[in-house]
C-alpha cells in the first residue's frame, strides 16, 4: 500500500491538496447552511429542496461541457482554475443573502464553478496513472477531500462555541479560496498520446459503450434516491443531535471516509470494482430507511452516520474508477461529463421529491423512497450492468 502510494505521480497529490483545501471551506460552511436558512432567513425543507437541486443541476451540465471541451483540447489546467475562481468568489456572498433567492443564486455561481472543474479533473487524474492504480488514485483524491470535509466542520464548530455569527464565518471561507486558486496554478497537464486522433466536438454519448450506458442507467436510478446530504443534517438534528454538534456528527463521516476511502478503493484495483459498489448501495439504502424511523436514540444516529461514512468511503472513489475503466482512450473527459451529469441532475428531482415528502408528509416516507431507489440501482447493477455482449452470448451459446 505504501509503495503504491510512493509510485503515485506529484500531480495526483497536488490535486489531492487542491481539493483538501477547497473542501475546508466548503464543508465548514456546508452543515451550516440548514441552520442560515432556517434561523436567519426563515426557509423550510422545501427551500432547502429547490436550492441544493438547482445548484447540482446546473454543476452537472457544466461538467459535461468542460468534460467535452477538455477532450477536444486537450487541455484540463484552465478550467480546474476558473472552477476553483468562482466558487471562492461565491461562498462568502452568502454572508449578504437577505433571502433564500440570494443564497440560491449564489449557490447557482458557486456550482457553475464546480462545473466548470470536476470532470477536467477528473480526467486529469485518470490520465496521469495507469489502469492499475486507477482505483487507489481516486480513492486517495477522495480521501483527501474528505480530510478537509473533517477539517471544515471542526472550523465550523469551534467558531459556533465562541458565538461568532454566522455571517461571519461565512466570509472567513475567502482565505483558503485564495491558496486554492494559487496551488491549481501549478498544475501541469497529462502527457498527450499522439497516436490518438483530434476528436469531434461531441455533447452525445456516440463512441461510449454499452456496457458504460446501462453502468450511467443505474447510477441515475441510485442518484434519484440520493438527495442533498443537508436533509441528514436536518434529521440528526430533529432526533436529538444539539446544534454545536451536528458539524462534529459530520466531521466524523468525513474522518471515516478519509481513513478508509484510499484502502478500499485500492483493493477495488485486485478485486474488481463491482462489487465494492454493490455492497456500498446495500449500506446506503439500510441507512436511510432506518434513519427515517422515528424515535431513534442519538447512539443510533451515530451509528447510522457511521455507516454512511462507510458507504462514501467504498464508492466516491471506485465509482469514478469504474467510469475510467469503461471509457475509451481519448474520451475520459466526456465519460466523466456524462457521468458527472447524469449524477447532478438527478440530484434536483431526488432533492425536490424529498424535500416534499419530508415536509408534506412525513420523513419515514421520504427516507423510505431513497432507500427503495438505492435498492433498484443494486439489482440493476447485479442483473443487468454486467450482462455479456449480445454477440459473444450468441458465440457461446453455438
Amino acid at each position: 500500500m505504501f509503495q503504491t502510494l510512493k509510485s503515485i505521480p506529484r500531480t495526483v497529490w497536488l490535486i489531492g491538496l487542491i481539493s483538501l483545501i477547497n473542501d475546508s471551506a466548503s464543508e465548514m460552511l456546508y452543515p451550516l447552511m440548514p441552520l442560515y436558512l432556517t434561523t436567519v432567513l426563515m426557509a423550510g425543507p422545501k427551500a432547502l429542496g429547490i436550492i441544493e437541486g438547482i445548484a447540482e443541476a446546473t454543476a452537472s451540465i457544466f461538467k459535461l461541457v468542460s468534460g467535452v471541451i477538455v477532450d477536444k483540447t486537450r487541455q484540463a489546467k484552465p478550467w480546474i482554475v476558473i472552477g476553483y475562481l468562482l466558487a471562492g468568489i461565491g461562498r462568502p456572498l452568502i454572508a449578504f443573502a437577505n433571502s433564500w433567492i440570494w443564497v440560491l443564486a449564489i449557490r447557482f455561481t458557486d456550482r457553475i464553478g464546480k462545473g466548470l472543474r470536476s470532470s477536467p479533473r477528473d480526467a486529469l487524474l485518470a490520465e496521469s496513472v495507469g489502469p492499475d492504480q486507477r482505483g487507489i488514485t481516486f480513492g486517495l483524491h477522495r480521501s483527501m477531500d474528505n480530510a478537509g470535509a473533517v477539517i471544515g466542520p471542526l472550523l465550523a464548530a469551534l467558531l459556533l462555541s465562541l458565538s461568532i455569527p454566522l455571517k461571519d464565518i461565512f466570509l472567513w471561507a475567502i482565505v483558503p479560496a485564495v491558496i486554492t486558486v494559487t496551488l491549481a496554478l501549478f498544475l501541469k497537464e497529462a502527457p498527450k498520446d499522439s497516436e490518438l486522433k483530434e476528436p469531434k466536438f461531441s455533447f452525445t454519448m456516440a463512441g461510449l459503450p454499452p456496457q458504460f450506458k446501462r453502468y450511467l442507467f443505474a447510477a441515475g436510478i441510485f442518484a434519484l434516491g440520493n438527495s442533498s446530504d443537508m436533509f441528514l443534517l436536518l434529521r440528526a438534528r430533529e432526533l436529538g443531535v444539539p446544534q454545536a454538534q451536528i458539524p462534529l456528527l459530520w466531521a466524523a463521516v468525513s474522518l471515516i471516509t478519509t481513513i478508509f476511502g484510499a484502502p478500499l478503493s485500492a483493493l477495488s484495483d485486485r478485486f474488481g470494482r463491482k462489487h465494492f459498489i454493490l455492497v456500498a448501495w446495500v449500506a446506503f439504502a439500510i441507512f436511510y430507511i432506518a434513519l427515517g424511523l422515528p424515535g431513534i436514540s442519538i447512539l443510533g444516529v451515530c451509528i447510522l452516520f457511521g455507516i454512511y461514512g462507510l458507504f462514501k468511503a467504498a464508492t466516491e472513489g471506485v465509482e469514478k474508477a469504474l467510469v475510467a475503466d469503461l471509457a475509451p482512450r481519448g474520451m475520459a473527459g466526456t465519460a466523466f461529463g456524462w457521468f458527472n451529469l447524469i449524477s447532478g441532475v438527478m440530484l434536483f428531482p431526488a432533492s425536490f421529491i424529498f424535500g416534499w415528502l419530508y415536509e408534506s408528509i412525513s420523513p419515514m416516507y421520504a427516507f423510505s423512497f431513497s432507500g427503495t431507489c438505492a435498492l433498484i440501482a443494486v439489482i440493476l447493477m447485479t442483473t443487468w450492468v454486467y450482462r455479456p455482449p449480445m454477440a459473444n452470448s450468441m458465440r457461446s451459446s453455438a
